[in-house]
């Protein structure tokens, strides 16, 4: 069909969604026909088609670091079931004063206005979080830029947080340059916290992503607030919150134990 085998551009048609009307003028061009939106519907559904939100594949994903990564992961998983060691996620996220557009409930045939006082892109949040997955607890930590310096002091923080436990600290995160830098490999060494770097372009390994992704939800989503100090205070109050129910949490944030082989398969292809 066409819709599944090719992309509007490739029929003369701009850009690369099919759309209903691009659809219809697919249609009286090739087969001189006129179709009602309707139709189009029944046919595309015969056809097991729906109208669906696409998901980005990452094509520079290796689908064998994957499967290494998991597999190490499970190694882990069990050290930390027997008491031996704390393992947390490590990422970085950016917060804007202004709204992230999501759906919500509005009356019918009435547009859902949000009011926006239009803040610059500069007015921003710059988190760093970890994710105890061993407890079930979060760390929101803010010091202007994410760079080398200040991921040197988060890896302090997140000592100083988890030095009562006593155990074998492992950091989980991706590569991002600052987290190879000389100054932050050194203070990993000196803090005793063993690094264990994500597969690469694979986010979806790591269920803080998913965290950045709820906090945003109840956060900022449909709602522009009045000041970055605002933002600041909803942020920490969300993180507050969710920390009251660690198994909550856990529940939520639970990591990927296996790989979809339909996905990988997908990233084999390409």
């Amino acid at each position: 069909m066409t819709v599944k085998t090719s992309q509007p551009n490739e029929h003369g048609l701009p850009g690369h969604n099919w759309t209903m009307k691009k659809l219809r003028c697919w249609v009286e061009s090739v087969l001189n026909r006129t179709v009602s939106r309707n139709m189009l519907r029944t046919i595309l559904k015969s056809a097991r088609l729906s109208w669906k939100k696409c998901k980005k594949l990452l094509r520079k994903a290796d689908p064998e670091q994957r499967a290494a990564f998991v597999e190490q992961f499970q190694l882990l998983y069990r050290e930390m079931l027997s008491g031996e060691v704390d393992v947390l996620y490590v990422d970085e996220s950016h917060f804007h004063q202004d709204m992230d557009l999501g759906y919500t409930w509005a009356p019918t045939g009435e547009i859902a206005w949000r009011t926006s006082i239009s803040p610059s892109l500069s007015a921003r949040i710059n988190w760093y979080g970890a994710y105890d997955f061993t407890a079930g607890q979060v760390l929101l930590w803010h010091e202007g830029n994410c760079n080398g310096e200040n991921t040197a002091q988060f890896l302090q923080r997140i000592a100083d947080w988890k030095s009562p436990t006593r155990r074998r600290l492992v950091i989980i995160w991706d590569g991002a340059s600052w987290h190879r830098s000389q100054l932050v490999q050194a203070q990993a060494k000196k803090l005793d916290l063993e690094l264990f770097p994500l597969s690469a372009y694979s986010p979806d390994l790591n269920p803080i992503e998913q965290l950045w992704k709820w906090m945003r939800a109840e956060v900022t989503q449909n709602f522009c607030h009045d000041t970055l100090h605002h933002l600041f205070a909803a942020c920490h109050a969300f993180i507050a919150s969710i920390n009251q129910d660690p198994l909550a949490m856990i529940k939520r944030l639970w990591p990927k134990f296996e790989l979809d082989p339909e996905y990988e398969k997908l990233l084999v292809s390409h």
